[in-house]
């Protein structure tokens, strides 16, 4: 199979095109080969790359800087994928497309299902959600995938931040009142490998029955400051050297952003489990490996 992963200097389709290259010929690019802020060039280049299943990893993901780059945002998180899923309807292509929790406004404490309505509060939820609108409007085979808390090892995350923090400061404020699921891009590339593994017939079948729609991220929740003592603890018993002596939990008003966060991002897992047949590790599982990496590299 041919599958193009596009993002692939990104933490989630870097992890999907190196998971899945073992079974699949993998066409991996980023803005240079593919810019979806350019979306009146993709089909030109799609038809150059000609896959047999496209993976959207890409997407202008500076939430805070979307307030003041809206239209930049709507280009890449909705014109751009909305342009793709029209070439991959044009050709009969699957097409897997990353999306958010940020669709939603984070009230109450319920995991959000894919039957609840977005509300998102943010210039960066509400380009997310037009993608998701404009894929539908193409009218294919798609499979829309809402995550949340994305991490790694490398890249740009809230792991290397608290890690970089904590390497030089001795005290730490971190926000406690925004739930959600810590969820590693290794733990969504091995979800994806088995969507896909029983072939494209299958994975058509059950993106129809789940209506295009699933929600992926690590099973169980916490909090930002729960996830930060964890990364602390995790790192120090790996013998990384650390100057952080308190952790201390504050209030999102407390740390005011240009862009609203949800304080609730719980996702409802059911669909995953029942359709897909997948049960995600726990999110403090899904930490080890990548804390075994980042540690790795603290200490050299």
């Amino acid at each position: 199979m041919r599958i193009l992963v596009t993002g692939a200097t990104g933490q989630i389709g870097s992890a999907t095109a190196k998971r899945l290259s073992s079974c699949a010929s993998v066409i991996a690019t980023d803005r240079r080969t593919l810019d979806l802020s350019a979306p009146d060039a993709i089909a030109a280049t799609l038809d150059k790359i000609a896959p047999e299943l496209v993976i959207n990893a890409a997407a202008y993901t500076a939430v805070d800087r979307s307030e003041q780059e809206p239209a930049l945002a709507q280009s890449i998180n909705a014109l751009g994928p909305g342009a793709m899923a029209q070439w991959c309807a044009n050709h009969d292509v699957p097409l897997i497309h990353f999306s958010t929790d940020y669709v939603f406004d984070g009230h109450g404490t319920r995991p959000w299902s894919e039957e609840d309505p977005p509300r998102p509060l943010s210039a960066y939820g509400i380009s997310k959600f037009a993608g998701e609108e404009q894929i539908r409007a193409a009218d294919g085979c798609f499979l829309i995938v809402r995550t949340s808390w994305i991490y790694a090892a490398r890249g740009t995350n809230f792991l290397r931040k608290i890690a970089a923090l904590a390497k030089s400061n001795q005290e730490l404020r971190i926000v406690a009142d925004q739930i959600g699921a810590p969820t590693s891009a290794p733990l969504v590339a091995d979800v994806i490998w088995n969507m896909l593994e029983p072939g494209l017939p299958v994975f058509r079948a059950k993106a129809a029955q789940s209506s295009g729609l699933v929600h992926l991220t690590a099973s169980g929740e916490t909090s930002w400051y729960d996830f930060s003592g964890q990364i602390v603890d995790g790192l120090r018993s790996r013998g990384v050297s650390l100057a952080v002596e308190r952790i201390l939990p504050i209030r999102t008003e407390e740390f005011p952003l240009p862009a609203p966060r949800p304080l609730n991002s719980r996702l409802n897992l059911a669909r995953l489990a029942t359709v897909f047949g997948v049960t995600p590790l726990d999110w403090q599982e899904a930490l080890k490996p990548e804390l075994d990496i980042l540690a790795h590299e603290l200490i050299e």
